[in-house]
C-alpha cells in the first residue's frame, strides 16, 4: 500500500486537481476518490476537500485551525472563478454540497448536507435559472430539512411528519406529486420548525451554512452511531474525517434527470453484470436512505441511452483502474452525466471470494493479491447452514437479496427493542420501513434486517454487507407499521410484535415461522461431500478451493486442532488440520467416569487410590488408541488433567443438604457424611486459581503417571498395528521449572517401562503449556525441560488481566467496550500490548535456551483472524483451534504470509 507522504504543514485544503487515491489518510477514502477520477478525466463536479488534519485540530482543541477559513475562502473563490458564479448570489447561485469522507467508509454514520446556499433570495434565481420553481423549492425545502436535522440538531422526524402533512393536503402518495406552490409552503412550515426548535432563525447567509456544515461533518465524527459503528468494524478512533465541499449538480430537475449507485459487480453474488439503482428526478439520499423505490440501473439504457452507455464505459474504467468491484455514486442533470464518489465496494462473503478469483482470471490481480481481498470473517460466514429450499413454512414475501445468511428471530420494529429483547437471549429480526443510521445499535443486534422499501444500495443493505448480516430489502408486498408495532402480509395476515419469522439474504424470500437449516455447501465441501461444478454454489466452492489451495501453499503456520475424541479428531482432518493441537483428558471422565475421578479425589487410603486408578487406566488407554488412529501420522498433543477441582467432586451445597435432611429424618448417612467432611477439605474459594493443572498431578500420587502409561500403551499399541502414532504429552499450568522437573522424570520412567514390557520404541515428546505469567517470564528455564510450549491464551488472558472470564464478560465487559476502554474482547482477540508481550518474550526466552523449541497455541485465539497473525509475527510454528475454524485459520496463516513478506498490494 503507498503510504501518505504528504508533511503535516498548514495545508489544510485540497482541490480536486491535487489529490490522488493513495492520500486516503489526508483525504480521506471520497476526497482520495474524487480527485482519483478527476486526475482520470472523468465528469467530476469541481470541488475540494478540507483534511483529516483539520478535523483533528477542531475535534482536539473545539475550534477549527486558524489557517483553514482563509484556506477555504482561496479555494471557494477559485472554485467560483471556474463556475462563473459565487455561492448564494441572488440571481445565478452556486450551490454546494458538504459531505463527509473518512479514510475507512462509514456508510450513513456521518453527515452530508446538500443545496447549500439556497436562501429566500437565491431560491428565485435558482428557478429562473433552471427554468423550473418546483426544483427550486423542491431544492430549498431539502437544505432546510438536512441542515435542521444534521447541523441545528433538529428532530428530523417533525421534519418528515411535515412532509407527510403535506401530502395528505394535497392527497399524494409521493413528494415529487407536490407542486411548487405545496414546496413553497412546506420551506415555511420548516423555516418555523428551525425556529421553534433551535431557537435560530435558518441562516440566510450562504457562508454561514458552509462553514456551519463543515463543523457539524467534523461533530459527526464523534457521534454515537459512528463510534458504534467503528467499534463494530475495528476503524481506529483517532482517524477523523475529511470534508468535501463540491459544486452541486442536480437529478431533481425532472425526468432527464435523476441519480443512481452503481456496481461494477453484482456485490451479493459476485457475478458481472449491470447492477444498481435508478431514480429519475431525485438527488443522491433517495435513494441511499430508500424512502422511494428505486428502478434497476439497466433501465436506464431506456430512459437515457447516452448517459447509459457513458456510465458504463467509465464503470469498466473504474474497475480496471482500481482492479476491484468498484461502487460508484453518480447524477444526471438533464442529460449530463455526473461522477460523485467512488470507493472499492462492500461485499458480501460470497461475492468476496468468486470476485477475487474473477479478477485473476481476467489478469487484473494475482494470487497474492486475491488471498488478501478475502478474510477469515468471511469464509467463517460462508460456513454458517442455511435454509432448506423444500421447506413446507408459508412464504409471504419477497424482497431484494441484500446481503446472504438465513436468520430466524422475532420481529421487532425499532432499534431500543431489538436491543433490549437481544441482551434477553432472544433472536430477533429487526423489521423497518427502511432504516436509518440511528438504527445501527439495533441493526447489530438483530439476526437480520428486512425493509419494505430500498434496494441492493439503501443503507440497511450497505450496512448489513459490510457486518455480515443477513438483509432482505424492499419487500414492497409487507406492510409495515412501526406505530402499531406489526406487519401485515399479503392475504391480510397480520404479524405482531414477537411473532417469529424468517428471511433468506440469498433469495430475498419472507417467511412466517421457523424454517429449518441445512449445511452450507463450503461446510460440505470441506467435509469431502461436495465439488466444484456448474450451479451457482458449485461455483463458490470452486473459488474457496482455489483461494484456500494457495493459502496452504503459502502459509508458513501449521494448523491443529482442539480435539479430544476420534470423531472431533476425524472431522478437524477433513477440515485441513494437521494434527491435535489440545485434547483435554478431563473432557474425557465427565458422564459414567465422573464417579471414579471422584473415588480417585476423595481416597483416605493408597489402596482405594490404586484401586481408582487401576479401573481409569483401560478407559483411557481405549481414547487414545482411538484418538492416535483418527490422528495417525499426524500430531497429537495430549494435555494432562486440567479441570479446576469442584468440576469433579459434589456439589457441596447439595450434599450438605441430603446430609442434613438424612439427620433430621435419622436415616444413615455415614457414606454422605464422610463425603461432604472431604469436599469441605478440599473446598476453595477460587477454583481456578487452586488445586487444578499440575498442582493436582503433584498431590494425588499416580494421577499424571496412570495418564502417561494410557499414552504410552495405546502409542505402543498402534505401533505394533502397523500404525504411526505421533504423542506429544502436555503438562498444564506450569509456574516453575521444577514443577516440570518432578512430573517429568516420572513421566520418563513410565515410558522405559512401557518400551520394555512392549518390546517398542516409544518416542514421546514432553513440554508445557504456558499459560501463568510467570511462566512466560522463566520461560528460558522451563524451556531446559520442555520440548514444546504451547500457549494457553485463555489462562493466560484471565491472569494477565487479573479477570474471571465467566464472570467479567455478563458484568462489565459491554461497558468497557461502550467507553472505548477495549476496542475488542481480550478473550476475542489477543491483547497484543499485554497479553502478546508475555507470548513474545516466552517465545524468545524458550528458544534461547533450546533452539529447536516447538511453539504454538492452544487457547480461543489461535482460530481468530487478528490474532493468527500476531502468531506468525512471533514466530510460532502452529495455532490450534476447533475444528469448525481450522479453515479460518489455514486461510489467515496463509495471508499472514504474505503480508509478512511484503506482498500486501492493498
Amino acid at each position: 500500500m503507498s503510504e501518505n507522504k504528504e508533511p503535516h504543514v498548514a495545508k489544510f485544503v485540497y482541490d480536486f486537481t491535487e489529490g490522488n487515491k493513495d492520500l486516503k489518510d489526508l483525504l480521506g477514502g471520497k476526497g482520495a476518490n474524487l480527485a482519483e477520477m478527476t486526475n482520470l478525466g472523468l465528469p467530476v463536479p469541481p470541488g475540494f476537500t478540507i483534511t483529516t488534519d483539520a478535523c483533528k485540530v477542531y475535534l482536539d482543541s473545539g475550534e477549527e485551525p486558524a489557517a483553514l477559513r482563509d484556506e477555504v475562502s482561496a479555494h471557494l473563490d477559485a472554485l467560483e472563478q471556474r463556475m462563473g458564479k459565487k455561492l448564494g448570489q441572488a440571481d445565478d447561485p452556486l450551490l454546494v454540497s458538504v459531505r463527509s469522507g473518512a479514510k475507512f467508509s462509514m456508510p450513513g454514520m456521518m453527515d452530508t448536507v446538500l443545496n447549500i446556499g439556497l436562501s429566500d433570495k437565491s431560491v428565485q434565481g435558482l428557478a429562473a435559472q433552471a427554468g423550473d420553481d418546483r426544483f427550486a423549492w423542491d431544492s430549498y425545502r431539502r437544505l432546510i430539512q438536512m441542515f435542521g436535522k444534521t447541523v441545528l440538531g433538529v428532530d428530523g422526524d417533525l421534519f418528515e411528519e411535515a412532509l407527510e402533512k403535506a401530502k395528505e393536503v394535497k392527497k399524494v402518495a409521493v413528494d415529487t406529486d407536490l407542486e411548487a406552490a405545496d414546496l413553497k409552503k412546506l420551506v415555511t412550515a420548516f423555516k418555523k420548525i428551525v425556529k421553534k426548535e433551535a431557537g435560530r432563525d435558518f441562516p440566510q447567509d450562504p457562508r454561514e451554512q458552509m462553514d456551519l456544515a463543515i463543523h457539524a461533518v467534523f461533530d459527526s465524527w464523534n457521534t454515537d452511531r459512528a463510534k458504534l459503528y467503528r467499534r463494530q468494524e475495528r476503524i481506529p478512533g483517532d482517524l477523523g474525517t475529511a470534508v468535501n465541499v463540491c459544486s452541486m449538480v442536480f437529478g431533481n430537475l425532472g425526468p432527464d434527470s435523476g441519480t443512481g449507485v452503481a456496481f461494477t459487480r453484482d456485490p451479493a453474488s459476485g457475478h458481472q453484470g449491470v447492477y444498481g439503482d435508478y431514480l429519475q428526478n431525485a438527488q443522491g439520499e433517495d435513494v441511499v436512505a430508500g424512502i422511494r423505490n428505486t428502478v434497476p440501473l439497466a433501465e436506464l439504457e431506456q430512459i437515457d441511452k447516452k448517459s447509459y452507455d457513458q456510465l458504463m464505459q467509465i464503470m469498466e474504467t473504474l474497475e480496471n483502474h482500481y482492479k476491484d468491484l468498484c461502487d460508484i455514486e453518480f447524477t444526471i442533470e438533464r442529460g449530463q452525466l455526473w461522477m460523485l464518489q467512488t470507493r472499492v465496494g462492500k461485499r458480501t462473503a460470497g461475492a468476496a471470494f468468486r470476485i477475487a478469483t474473477q479478477l485473476v482470471d481476467q489478469g487484473l490481480i494475482d494470487e497474492a493479491e486475491a488471498l488478501q481481498r478475502v478474510t477469515g470473517a468471511q469464509l467463517a460466514q460462508l460456513m454458517f447452514p442455511r435454509f432448506d429450499e423444500n421447506t413446507k413454512v408459508a412464504q409471504v414475501g419477497r424482497g431484494i437479496a441484500a446481503s446472504p445468511g438465513a436468520a430466524v428471530g422475532k420481529a421487532v420494529f425499532d432499534s431500543y427493542t431489538a436491543v433490549k429483547w437481544s441482551r434477553s437471549g432472544e433472536k430477533v429480526i429487526l423489521v423497518r420501513r427502511e432504516t436509518n443510521p440511528d438504527d445501527l445499535d439495533g441493526m447489530i443486534a438483530a439476526e437480520g434486517i428486512l425493509t419494505s422499501r430500498g434496494g441492493k444500495t439503501s443503507h440497511a443493505a450497505v450496512v448489513a454487507r459490510g457486518m455480515g448480516k443477513t438483509c432482505v430489502c424492499g419487500a414492497e408486498e409487507l406492510e409495515v407499521d412501526t406505530k402499531r408495532r406489526r406487519m401485515t402480509v399479503p392475504g391480510g395476515h397480520v404479524v405482531e410484535e414477537g411473532d417469529l419469522i424468517s428471511i433468506d439474504g440469498s433469495s430475498g424470500k419472507v417467511y412466517l415461522g421457523e424454517v429449518p437449516v441445512v449445511p452450507s455447501p463450503v461446510v460440505e465441501y470441506f467435509e469431502g461431500r461436495m465439488h466444484a461444478g456448474a450451479n451457482d454454489a458449485d461455483e463458490l466452492v470452486e473459488a474457496v478451493h482455489r483461494i484456500m489451495a494457495f493459502a496452504d501453499r503459502k502459509r508458513r503456520l501449521r494448523v491443529r486442532a482442539n480435539a479430544d475424541n476420534a470423531e472431533d479428531a476425524l472431522r478437524a482432518r477433513r477440515f485441513g488440520a494437521q494434527g491435535i493441537g489440545l485434547c483435554r483428558t478431563e473432557h474425557m471422565f465427565l458422564g459414567d467416569r465422573r464417579e471414579l475421578v471422584e473415588r480417585l479425589i476423595l481416597a483416605d487410603t493408597e489402596a482405594e487410590r490404586e484401586e481408582s486408578l487401576k479401573a481409569l487406566l483401560p478407559l483411557q488407554k481405549q481414547d487414545f488408541v482411538e484418538l492416535f488412529s483418527a490422528m495417525d501420522g499426524l500430531p497429537v498433543t495430549v494435555r494432562l488433567l486440567d479441570p479446576p477441582l469442584h468440576e469433579f467432586l459434589p456439589d457441596i451445597t447439595e450434599l450438605s443438604v441430603r446430609v442434613a435432611l438424612a439427620e433430621s429424618r435419622q436415616e444413615p448417612h455415614e457414606n454422605e457424611l464422610r463425603l461432604l467432611q472431604a469436599v469441605h477439605r478440599l473446598h476453595e474459594q477460587n477454583p481456578m486459581l487452586g488445586l487444578r493443572g499440575v498442582r493436582l498431578g503433584l498431590v494425588i500420587p499416580g494421577l499424571f503417571t496412570m495418564q502417561v502409561r494410557a499414552i504410552a500403551e495405546a502409542a505402543a499399541e498402534r505401533k505394533n498395528a502397523k500404525g504411526d502414532p505421533r504423542a506429544e504429552i502436555m503438562i498444564p499450568l506450569v509456574g516453575t521449572v521444577q514443577e516440570l522437573e518432578i512430573v517429568r522424570e516420572e513421566a520418563d520412567q513410565v515410558v522405559a517401562e512401557v518400551e520394555a514390557a512392549t518390546g517398542v520404541e516409544l518416542k514421546l515428546s514432553i513440554g508445557t503449556m504456558i499459560e501463568l505469567p510467570r511462566a512466560a517470564l522463566t520461560a528460558g528455564q522451563i524451556a531446559e525441560a520442555a520440548e514444546f510450549f504451547s500457549f494457553g491464551t485463555n489462562d493466560l488472558t484471565q491472569t494477565v488481566w487479573g479477570f474471571s472470564r465467566d464472570d467479567v464478560e455478563a458484568s462489565f465487559f459491554t461497558a468497557y467496550l461502550e467507553k472505548g476502554i477495549f476496542g475488542v474482547s481480550p478473550f476475542e482477540t489477543i491483547d497484543k500490548d499485554g497479553v502478546g508481550s508475555l507470548v513474545k518474550l516466552a517465545a524468545e526466552a524458550g528458544r534461547r535456551t533450546r533452539p529447536d523449541l516447538k511453539l504454538g497455541v492452544c487457547g480461543e485465539h489461535g482460530g481468530d483472524p487478528e490474532s493468527v497473525h500476531f502468531f506468525h509475527e512471533v514466530g510460532l510454528d502452529y495455532v490450534s483451534c476447533s475444528p469448525f475454524r481450522i479453515p479460518v485459520a489455514r486461510l489467515e496463516a496463509g495471508r499472514a504470509a504474505i503480508t509478512a513478506n511484503g506482498s500486501d498490494h492493498r
